[in-house]
């Protein structure tokens, strides 16, 4: 079977996988990052999901003084107008493609497959996610930002335009501020997508509430 160009951690069910969660994590950190939130999501065993958990690679981040560090794009600035990495942002949709394949390959068509992201992990799920060619049974995106806002409505695919969408942010985020969150939200809200929105008052992080949320929705998404 082809492996994909990252390292990954796997985490719940394995060779019977019905469904498969692929999480990206944020900036700096790596696949075990959101390892943990595993067993707190609480989901039936019966529903046999597999989660994917890939190590972005190293480069160096323009933001972050050139520093080299797992990112899945460099980031130049954050805010509005900022110049953002495109080619890095196809890179990484390029890798998000080979997750989906591999786990296609292993039994779990896209239909039965969630792309998650935390922070720089959510930004890279709405823009793979959003034009994957196949349908995906839902895109997560936590503390993130719409990145290239502005071509979604050209580069979208159909597939994915009826895809449940969670977009859940922190109300203190000092790293991404809740706007950012908001807009994606207005903006997706406006195509049409299946945006379900939440914000807790918390900072650049999860929080209990929010899991549980997740965990809701995960049972919702992969069993419609």
């Amino acid at each position: 079977m082809p492996e994909t160009s990252l390292d990954t951690v796997e985490a719940g069910a394995r060779e019977d996988a019905q469904f498969s969660v692929i999480w990206l994590h944020g900036l700096g950190a790596d696949g075990h990052d959101f390892e943990p939130i595993v067993p707190e999501l609480r989901l039936p065993a019966e529903l046999k999901v597999r989660f994917i958990f890939p190590h972005a690679p190293v480069r160096p981040v323009t933001l972050n003084g050139g520093m080299a560090m797992r990112a899945w794009y460099d980031i130049i600035a954050l805010g509005a107008g900022a110049v953002q990495d495109e080619q890095g942002l196809a890179d990484a949709t390029e890798r998000v493609g080979e997750l989906i394949r591999h786990e296609e390959q292993r039994g779990v068509p896209p239909g039965r497959q969630v792309l998650a992201g935390f922070s720089q992990g959510g930004a890279v799920a709405l823009h793979a996610g959003l034009r994957h060619p196949q349908r995906l049974a839902g895109i997560m995106g936590l503390s993130t930002y719409l990145p290239l806002a502005d071509r979604v409505a050209g580069e979208r695919h159909a597939a994915n335009a009826g895809t449940p969408v969670l977009l859940a942010h922190g109300q203190m985020d000092p790293v991404l501020d809740i706007g950012l969150g908001r807009s994606a939200r207005e903006t997706l809200s406006a195509l049409g997508h299946r945006v379900e929105w939440h914000e807790y008052p918390m900072v650049h992080q999860v929080c209990l509430e929010e899991i549980q949320t997740v965990s809701r929705w995960l049972q919702q998404v992969l069993v419609d």
